[in-house]
């Protein structure tokens, strides 16, 4: 049952020119194929092959000895999720019960978007900035290399990765502009809002 490399969810100019067709070729093509690829050999034939993903994930969190499984299967899940948090012409606010929710437990929307873009910025090497469900509260969080937030109870509703194979091609060092553009030009709101549904 072997973990699939899902097709982006767009064409690879779709982003433009905010993320490059060269970008995403790298970043899906080469870097998450070889999450998926290095994670489904390390489960094959074990215990875990049977199971999904994200339970894994969950269920081998901490584990020293398993630390090489764990990178590879949260990344897997990080990047197939990472994708479908942006989108052509995506950006702007929410509506709705998400927006609503947002007001509510952050102050405004643009407390969010202050809080959001400094733990993307703040990120000390790579790693990835999300806005969560902690129990019934938006929270916005930071992990490290390949953590994911769910290990911690919390449920993911948008993820921004700031690994620099995320940006560099275009920014380079530039990750601030990377952050700024996710916020205001990518940001797939519906998707939020579906993920915000399901877990609220």
């Amino acid at each position: 049952m072997a973990y699939q490399l899902p097709a982006l969810p767009y064409d690879y100019t779709a982003l433009e020119p905010y993320i490059s067709k060269n970008t995403l070729e790298f970043h899906h093509d080469k870097h998450h194929a070889a999450y998926v690829t290095n994670y489904n050999k390390a489960v094959e034939g074990t215990e875990l092959d049977a199971q999904p993903i994200e339970d894994v994930i969950k269920a081998i969190a901490g584990d020293a000895s398993k630390a090489g499984i764990f990178n590879n299967a949260a990344q897997a899940w990080n990047h197939s999720f990472y994708w479908n948090c942006i989108k052509p012409n995506g950006g702007g606010q929410p509506a709705g019960a998400l927006l609503d929710k947002i007001v509510a437990d952050f102050g405004s929307f643009d407390e969010f978007v202050t809080q959001f873009k400094a733990a993307g910025a703040t990120q000390f090497g790579s790693g990835w900035a999300w806005l969560v469900l902690d129990n019934g509260t938006l929270k916005v969080t930071k992990t490290g290399n390949a953590e994911n937030p769910m290990t911690a109870g919390q449920i993911p509703l948008l993820t921004m990765d700031v690994w620099e194979h995320a940006y560099y091609l275009d920014y380079q060092n530039r990750r601030p502009d990377y952050i700024s553009d996710f916020v205001t030009k990518l940001i797939n709101w519906d998707f939020v809002a579906e993920n915000f549904a399901k877990a609220a």
